[in-house]
């Protein structure tokens, strides 16, 4: 049977990226699945999930060159509702809602530089991100 956890993050700028890698590694253990899939959900328009490396300069990219791809204040329609038609297209056109890994030995597999992110685009704000952690019937090769 498949386990669901709901994460609970709190974001504190108006845009930034949390890592979420250990939060997820710590959910898996609780779970008692050794070998399966994760499915990591963020259930918020205004929000995304990559998966890089979590270096402080390679963020600080990252963040500016989504301000350069989908600038704030251009005059976007969906602006005359809340003022955040940016964060919006942000997460539409360049993040993932989801992200599937793999799981085995209990243990994310990912790169040795990889770790999960949300990237906060329109905070802060109180966000939640759903695991759906399936189990296998046998180990991954």
């Amino acid at each position: 049977m498949p386990v669901i956890v709901n994460l609970e993050i709190q974001t504190r700028k108006p845009v930034e990226i949390v890592d979420i890698t250990n939060m997820i590694q710590e959910a898996i253990w609780k779970s008692d699945v050794t070998h399966g899939i994760v499915l990591v959900f963020t259930r918020h328009t205004t929000t995304g999930l990559i998966i890089n490396e979590n270096e402080p300069n390679l963020v600080e990219d990252i963040l500016g060159h989504m301000e350069e791809l989908v600038p704030r204040g251009k005059g976007y329609k969906h602006d005359t509702i809340d003022r955040n038609a940016h964060s919006h297209l942000r997460a539409s056109l360049l993040l993932n809602p989801s992200v599937a890994l793999p799981v085995d030995a209990g243990e994310l597999q990912l790169g040795p530089w990889q770790r999960v992110m949300l990237v906060e685009l329109d905070g802060p704000r109180h966000r939640k991100v759903t695991l759906m952690i399936c189990p296998c019937a046998r180990e991954i090769p």
